[in-house]
Protein backbone atom coordinates (compact mmCIF):
# COMPACT_ATOMS: atom_id res chain seq x y z
CA UNK A 1 0.00 0.00 0.00
CA UNK A 2 1.57 3.35 -0.66
CA UNK A 3 2.27 5.44 2.06
CA UNK A 4 2.56 9.08 0.67
CA UNK A 5 -0.29 11.55 -0.47
CA UNK A 6 -2.22 11.52 -4.50
CA UNK A 7 -0.91 14.93 -5.75
CA UNK A 8 -4.19 14.95 -8.28
CA UNK A 9 -6.84 14.08 -5.02
CA UNK A 10 -4.45 17.03 -2.55
CA UNK A 11 -4.28 18.86 -5.83
CA UNK A 12 -8.41 18.75 -5.93
CA UNK A 13 -8.82 19.22 -2.61
CA UNK A 14 -7.01 22.17 -2.15
CA UNK A 15 -7.97 24.23 -5.19
CA UNK A 16 -11.64 23.59 -3.98
CA UNK A 17 -11.19 24.34 -0.80
CA UNK A 18 -9.77 27.56 -1.58
CA UNK A 19 -12.50 28.39 -4.41
CA UNK A 20 -15.57 27.70 -2.29
CA UNK A 21 -13.56 30.05 0.28
CA UNK A 22 -13.17 32.76 -2.06
CA UNK A 23 -17.06 32.82 -3.13
CA UNK A 24 -18.43 32.24 0.56
CA UNK A 25 -15.67 35.58 0.81
CA UNK A 26 -17.38 37.41 -2.00
CA UNK A 27 -21.00 36.30 -0.82
CA UNK A 28 -20.14 37.58 2.70
CA UNK A 29 -18.53 40.92 1.15
CA UNK A 30 -21.96 41.26 -0.76
CA UNK A 31 -24.30 40.56 2.80
CA UNK A 32 -22.30 43.06 4.59
CA UNK A 33 -20.15 45.52 2.83
CA UNK A 34 -19.56 47.48 6.07
CA UNK A 35 -17.59 44.54 6.81
CA UNK A 36 -16.32 43.94 3.18
CA UNK A 37 -12.73 42.23 2.76
CA UNK A 38 -12.27 42.98 -0.93
CA UNK A 39 -9.31 45.13 -0.33
CA UNK A 40 -7.61 41.73 0.61
CA UNK A 41 -8.42 39.81 -2.68
CA UNK A 42 -7.48 43.04 -4.92
CA UNK A 43 -3.72 42.51 -2.89
CA UNK A 44 -4.12 38.49 -3.56
CA UNK A 45 -5.20 37.72 -6.80
CA UNK A 46 -4.05 39.77 -9.89
CA UNK A 47 -6.56 41.18 -11.88
CA UNK A 48 -9.46 41.16 -9.51
CA UNK A 49 -11.38 44.15 -9.26
CA UNK A 50 -14.47 44.46 -7.31
CA UNK A 51 -17.47 43.03 -8.19
CA UNK A 52 -17.92 41.98 -12.28
CA UNK A 53 -19.11 38.35 -13.34
CA UNK A 54 -15.41 38.35 -15.49
CA UNK A 55 -13.71 39.41 -11.92
CA UNK A 56 -15.20 36.83 -10.11
CA UNK A 57 -14.87 34.04 -12.51
CA UNK A 58 -11.14 35.55 -12.67
CA UNK A 59 -10.61 34.80 -8.53
CA UNK A 60 -12.17 31.64 -8.83
CA UNK A 61 -9.79 30.75 -11.39
CA UNK A 62 -6.86 32.11 -9.15
CA UNK A 63 -8.22 30.80 -6.17
CA UNK A 64 -8.20 27.13 -8.15
CA UNK A 65 -4.93 27.42 -9.54
CA UNK A 66 -3.61 28.47 -5.80
CA UNK A 67 -4.49 25.31 -4.54
CA UNK A 68 -2.26 23.63 -6.77
CA UNK A 69 0.06 25.54 -6.39
CA UNK A 70 0.21 24.60 -2.76
CA UNK A 71 -0.32 20.99 -3.52
CA UNK A 72 2.89 20.94 -6.19
CA UNK A 73 4.92 22.49 -3.25
CA UNK A 74 3.60 20.60 -0.05
CA UNK A 75 2.83 17.10 -1.34
CA UNK A 76 6.35 16.23 -2.76
CA UNK A 77 8.00 17.34 0.20
CA UNK A 78 5.97 15.29 2.27
CA UNK A 79 6.19 11.98 0.27
CA UNK A 80 9.84 12.21 0.32
CA UNK A 81 9.95 13.05 3.92
CA UNK A 82 7.53 10.23 4.96
CA UNK A 83 9.20 8.05 2.42
CA UNK A 84 12.82 8.46 4.58
CA UNK A 85 11.54 8.07 7.78
CA UNK A 86 11.73 4.23 9.00
CA UNK A 87 8.95 2.30 9.19
CA UNK A 88 7.54 0.57 12.21
CA UNK A 89 7.44 -3.37 12.28
CA UNK A 90 4.08 -4.42 12.82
Amino acid sequence: MPRGISLKAFGHASSLFLAISFLLCVLFDLAFPAHAMFSSWQALLPGFHWISWGSFILGLIESYGYGWYAALIFVPIYNVANYRQPRKAN
